[in-house]
Formats: C-alpha cells, sequence, structure tokens
C-alpha cells in the first residue's frame, strides 16, 4: 500500500483504500472548518426543537419499542448513557486493531456530514480517538445489521465516556478507557442529548469489517491471477486460451481483463518456447484454461461489492436524522432506515461466495501440481517416497476450501426479529462481513500452497526461465520463502506468504 502524507478530510466519500490507509495507521484525518460549521449549526438548530419540547424519536423518547415512552427533559442526557451501557452487550474475540479504528472512521465520517445532530466536540475527540491511535474493546459478535451495528458500536461509545477497556494500536493487553484516556491527554466527554444514539445507529461495523477483507480481497484477487499462471508455466500449459480472440466474444469486463493479465504474464517465457512445438495436448484441464472465464466473475463480483461498500461509505446511516427543512434556513428531524444493513450484507455474501470460487479453483491447480507425474516429481518432493513434499500442504489447502464452502451459507439469507417484533427484518450483515473476512484469510493461505508449489514447479525446468513478470515474482517470493531443499515445516511459510499476498506485495506498482 502506498503511504500518502496527506490527512484524510472528514465528511466527504472515503474509498476503500482511504478506508484502509486509515485503519492501518498510514494516513490522519481532519475535520474541515465547513463541516464544523454545519455540524455547529445543525446542533443549535436540534437544541431550538428540543426547548420547544418537540417530540423526536431517540433524542427525548424511548429505543426501539420503547419509542412511545416520552422523557423528561432533566432525564435526557442520562437517556444517552444508559443506552450505551444497556447496548454493550457484545460478546467473542475483539475485533482487530484497524477493524476498530475503520469503524470509529466511518462513523466520524458521517457524523462529520452534519446530519446527525452533535456537537463539534464529539466529532473532535473521536477524530482525537482515531490520530492517537487509540482502540476500544469492541467484541466482534452481537449486531444483527439493523438498527445498525449497535453493540460494537456502543462498546466503541463506552470508551468515549471513559468507561469500558481500551488500548494503543499494536498493544496486547487492554487497560480500562479512562487510564487509555489520560495517557492519550484526553478527557471522557460527557454525552449531550442525541449523541448516545448517533455514535451506534448505522453500518459502521459491517462496512469496516468487510471493507478492510475487500481491500485485500482486491489484492488477493489479483495475486491469484499471477500464481495461476505461475502454474501455468509449472505444468507447461499453452496459453492459446487466453488469446484476446477468444475473449472478444465473450466480453465480460473481469473475463477480458484476467486473459489479458495472463498473456501478459507468460508472454517471453523459454519454458513455453522449449515445447510448445512438440506440444500434444490440445487443452488444458479446465482450472488453467478456464481462468479467464471463471476467475474474471469471481473479479466482477468483487468489484460489484465494492462498489456496493463504497456507496455505503460515503453514505449517513444514522436515524433520526437532521436534514434541510422546507423553509430556508430550518431543519426536520425525519425517523427512517438508513441504519438497515441489507445492500452491504448482500455484498459481503456474495463477495464471499465468490472468494470461495477463488480457493476453489486454486485448490484444484495445487492438486494438478502434485499429481501430474509426467511432467514434475510425485507431490513435488525431490527424493519422492524418502520425502512427502507438497502432499499435506494440499490437504491443508482441501481442508480451508472446506471450510470456506460452510461459511459461503448467506447470512443474508436469514431474519430473526428483535426488539419486541418492532426490528422484524433484520440483515445479519455483520455476520457477512466476519464470514468474508475469514474467507478471505482462508483463501489467502490456498492461494500461498499454490504459490509455493508453482514455484518449486517452475523451478524444476531449470536452467530453463519463465517471464520477466513470473521470474521477477519468484525473486520476490524467495525473499519470504526460500527453495525447499527437501520436507521442512510448511507451516510458518503458509502464513508468511499469505501475509504476502493480503498486504498485495506481489502486485506490480
Amino acid at each position: 500500500m502506498k503511504k500518502k502524507n496527506k490527512p484524510f478530510t472528514l465528511g466527504s466519500a472515503p474509498d476503500i483504500v482511504d478506508l484502509a490507509e486509515v485503519a492501518y495507521g498510514y494516513r490522519k484525518v481532519v475535520i474541515p472548518p465547513k463541516a464544523l460549521k454545519l455540524i455547529e449549526s445543525r446542533r443549535a438548530s436540534l437544541e431550538a426543537l428540543l426547548a420547544e419540547d418537540k417530540v423526536m424519536y431517540g433524542i427525548n423518547t424511548g429505543f426501539g419499542e420503547l419509542a412511545s415512552q416520552r422523557v423528561s427533559r432533566e432525564s435526557l442526557k442520562s437517556l444517552q448513557v444508559n443506552l450505551i451501557r444497556s447496548h454493550a452487550c457484545g460478546v467473542g474475540e475483539p475485533l482487530e486493531d484497524e477493524e476498530v479504528l475503520g469503524l470509529m472512521f466511518a462513523r466520524v465520517n458521517e457524523l462529520a456530514m452534519g446530519n446527525s445532530g452533535v456537537r463539534p466536540v464529539l466529532v473532535r475527540r473521536l477524530t482525537d480517538l482515531i490520530n492517537k491511535g487509540v482502540v476500544p474493546f469492541i467484541p466482534s459478535k452481537g449486531s444483527v445489521g439493523a438498527s445498525g451495528d449497535l453493540a460494537p458500536s456502543a462498546h466503541m461509545a463506552l470508551t468515549l465516556i471513559g468507561e469500558g477497556f481500551a488500548k494503543f494500536a499494536g498493544e496486547e493487553e487492554f487497560q480500562p478507557s479512562a487510564a487509555v484516556l489520560k495517557k492519550a491527554g484526553l478527557k471522557p466527554i460527557e454525552l449531550a442529548e442525541k449523541e448516545g444514539l448517533a455514535l451506534i445507529n448505522g453500518t459502521q461495523a459491517m462496512k469496516a469489517v468487510g471493507g478492510l477483507a475487500l481491500f485485500e480481497a482486491m489484492n488477493l484477487f489479483y495475486s491469484s491471477v499471477l500464481t495461476g499462471a505461475m502454474s501455468v508455466e509449472a505444468l507447461k500449459g499453452t496459453p492459446s486460451a487466453f488469446d484476446p480472440r477468444i475473449h472478444a466474444l465473450k466480453p465480460h469486463a473481469g473475463q477480458v481483463e484476467v486473459a489479458e493479465m495472463l498473456e501478459a504474464m507468460l508472454k517471453g517465457s523459454k519454458i513455453r518456447a522449449s515445447h510448445a512445438h512438440n506440444d500434444k495436448r490440445v487443452q488444458d484441464p479446465y482450472s488453467l484454461r478456464c481462468m479467464p472465464q471463471a476467475m474474471g466473475a469471481m473479479r466482477d463480483a468483487i468489484e460489484y461489492a465494492l462498489n456496493v461498500f463504497e456507496t455505503e461509505f460515503a453514505s449517513v446511516t444514522d436515524n433520526p436524522l437532521v436534514v434541510e427543512g422546507k423553509k430556508r434556513g430550518s431543519i426536520e428531524v425525519l425517523s427512517g432506515g438508513n441504519f438497515h444493513g441489507q445492500a452491504v450484507a448482500f455484498a459481503a455474501d456474495f463477495a464471499a461466495i465468490a472468494i470461495t470460487a477463488l480457493g476453489n479453483i486454486s485448490e484444484r491447480r495445487i492438486a494438478q501440481l502434485v499429481s501430474d507425474f509426467k511432467i514434475l516429481p510425485p507431490f513435488l518432493a525431490r527424493n519422492p517416497g524418502l520425502e512427502s513434499g507438497f502432499m499435506i500442504a494440499h490437504v491443508t489447502a482441501a481442508a480451508l476450501c472446506n471450510e470456506n464452502k460452510i461459511l459461503s451459507h448467506p447470512a443474508s439469507a436469514d431474519s430473526i426479529p428483535t426488539s419486541a417484533n418492532k426490528e422484524d427484518f433484520v440483515s445479519m450483515g455483520m455476520n457477512a462481513a466476519l464470514k468474508l473476512s475469514t474467507v478471505v484469510r482462508n483463501t489467502a493461505r490456498i492461494v500461498a500452497i499454490e504459490l509455493m508449489a508453482a514455484a518449486e514447479g517452475v523451478e524444476f525446468h531449470r536452467p530453463l526461465k519463465s517471464s520477466a513478470r513470473l521470474e521477477a515474482a519468484l525473486v520476490k517470493l524467495r525473499e519470504v520463502s526460500p527453495a525447499f531443499k527437501g520436507d521442512e515445516v510448511f507451516s510458518y511459510r503458509i502464513e508468511d506468504v499469505a501475509e504476502c499476498i493480503l498486504s498485495g506485495c506481489f502486485i506490480e506498482d
């Protein structure tokens, strides 16, 4: 990832790279004066409505099925604190540091758009948490993805008010939030009317977790195309199936792109030139020959999900919303359902299915690499029989594929009514995002196994060289995973290569 020095301007439309750069700590965030002015103006207008004793959901009423319960003016601030405490009921392992920072970034960017009615001080404080790398303890489970990601976001809000637990990014142990805020030179916030609700209503958790998974998925996809090209080389396959004249007759965008990439990656190979004149095979297996058609469709599915997520990043998902009134200079408070994560849930599920298929086709190429005994030694072992080579690495890939297939059942196909049936249709978007993250990580490990296996196969054909692009990738791979000298422990190699794949180190600048 190329690191930018310029801070991200809050209140604008971030893309997936902006999300990743802020979440991984490469960029700070800043609130522009124009946004602060709008936030302050909208807050003043909201307070004027409160002074008129207007009934507004979640501001001077209860929540969910308790919306009909009016709350007295002297209890409005307590209402917001009670909301945060009661909704902080997440369970399970905590989110990763970058996921938490991504969640806070998504939330503060929405607040900076001026449609939530919060005070400028709240936006500033949340900005401070991000820029100082303060990471609240946020359990990963407990959101159904409508009224937004309530439980995860409530744990984030606990830290803002000096409760719950937090740490600095990169640290292992969580401490009481009050102590962490003190180390960061920050004071807890005393929530005003509407602010507790504004902190937790919305899709910020699912779009942070799912968005970062999609960022890694893009790196994974382009690395997997390179890996597939290397498998073609190792298996002495033919690049004729990537001829652009074929794909002009079925011009899906992803298919055309993958075919072009494969043809370019294989161009100039001495391995191919050595056997092209006496190659008696008419067609390669589908996992090689149909990469443009199969992997191109996977690319298109990822692109669809990416577009949905980036639309969500640019959206305001709070409720109720403070919007311009029909009279000039006035505002209205409208209650709707922008917190509902159905679009994100569908996109995350669709992406998980596509990435699962990406792992499946990679596993099939691994199977070819370890079992085509006419071209490569059995299981790529240097001394077959005495050594097992990639035999059990392929088993690991198969196990990961099986887990992915289980996780590919769409979370968005389910809905369980909550809040006394007031919230009677929910998205399960957070579960979809969490599944996507796991599928991406699993598939990176599968592709890592294929990349190492294909590299062994290419090097088996020495002294012949592959194309310039693949030889350059081999050099990068050998910096992380040196050539095997016999049977060696695979585990750490798989994890190290997978991390390189997810970070994009095999993608050309």
